[in-house]
């Protein structure tokens, strides 16, 4: 016979369940980065910064080295270290014991993941290092394994329970695995000093390294290049023939008597008091029709600042102030899209 009940009877509760079980993959997975932060805290894993220690030292490249997912964690926190400063790069395991041992120079540390602590591979590698005076960096949730014991340190995990209903496929522990190799990489940054301009030296590319440029250094339009400072006493009209013809801002930065910036006035001011009738407006003072008190960025503004500034205020023009209130410069939103850290 077949089967009458509709989709939307039976989904609600499917989906109930489903989204039951989901939540309970990731409180498992959370509880192993908040247990591991737990031991942590009472001091238990005074390894930890014993491995910090090895890798404030390191005078090479940090190695990273493991199978399977462990080994695409590995790869990630290789990258990770990279980013933020300290040279790395991965090395797969069975490579390594088969040719691929030349990568690991005198000078570097290696960080050897293996959630067992057996894995043949990762053993076998922590071996021959040992052997030739290495120093390794194990990450297992064994504390007595193979890997630790050829370690010179280790770093235990802690026994845990997997997501997996079957407690099989490595779910919570390569979650805390990246968890911490991601702390153990911030944490080296912290130790080095690594600040934002180190940062953006890292990240000259996208969106990470866009928005950390000084914004004087993406400003198209400049105060004595291809920006006028018209003074506030003057007309709409004397102001805009100032603003000069071709490409131009889409605003007119105004300055009072001492050059400091005192307000703005856009082509969409003018468009609104021209379509409401107020030709006049032309002959009118621009003072009395321009945005005082405008927001601005300073000159130690970065981009991303500006693209806060836009997607918080809606804002297509932002004036750029020296320290004393002097314009030297204009945003204009157009030059952020075509940056692309601002969508259209």
């Amino acid at each position: 016979m077949a089967d009458t009940r509709t989709a939307s009877a039976a989904d609600p509760h499917d989906r109930r369940v489903e989204a039951g079980f989901v939540g309970e993959v990731l409180a498992t997975e959370s509880q192993a980065i908040l247990a591991f932060s737990e031991r942590l805290k009472r001091g238990e894993v005074a390894s930890l910064h014993a491995a910090l220690d090895l890798l404030e030292a390191c005078k090479g490249h940090v190695v990273v080295s493991g199978m399977g997912k462990s080994g695409l964690i590995g790869a990630k926190i290789s990258a990770s270290l990279s980013s933020l400063g300290q040279p790395s790069h991965f090395v797969h395991p069975a490579e390594a014991v088969h040719g691929d041992l030349g990568s690991i120079r005198p000078d570097d540390v290696v960080m050897l993941l293996s959630w067992s602590g057996e894995t043949q591979e990762v053993v076998a590698l922590a071996s021959i290092l040992k052997m030739d005076g290495i120093p390794t960096i194990g990450l297992s949730g064994k504390a007595k394994s193979s890997l630790a014991r050829a370690s010179t340190v280790h770093v235990d995990l802690g026994d845990i329970t997997e997501a997996c209903p079957l407690n099989l496929a490595p779910t919570a522990s390569t979650t805390l695995t990246l968890a911490v190799g991601d702390a153990i990489a911030l944490a080296l940054a912290q130790r080095r000093d690594f600040g934002k301009d180190d940062f953006h030296k890292h990240h000259p590319g996208g969106m990470l390294g866009a928005g950390l440029r000084p914004v004087t250094e993406v400003l198209r339009f400049r105060v004595g290049q291809n920006l006028a400072a018209v003074p506030d006493t003057s007309t709409v009209r004397d102001a805009l023939r100032a603003a000069g013809e071709g490409r131009r801002a889409g605003a007119i930065v105004l300055v009072d008597g001492a050059g400091r910036l005192s307000g703005i006035f856009t082509d969409g001011d003018l468009r609104r008091h021209v379509n409401s009738g107020a030709l006049a407006v032309l002959d009118a003072p621009i003072a009395g029709v321009m945005t005082r008190h405008p927001a601005t960025l300073s000159v130690d503004s970065l981009v991303r600042d500006a693209v806060q500034m836009v997607q918080e205020r809606r804002l297509d023009e932002i004036p750029v102030v020296d320290r004393d209130g002097r314009p030297v410069g204009l945003v204009d939103v157009q030059d952020l899209i075509a940056m692309r850290v601002v969508k259209e």
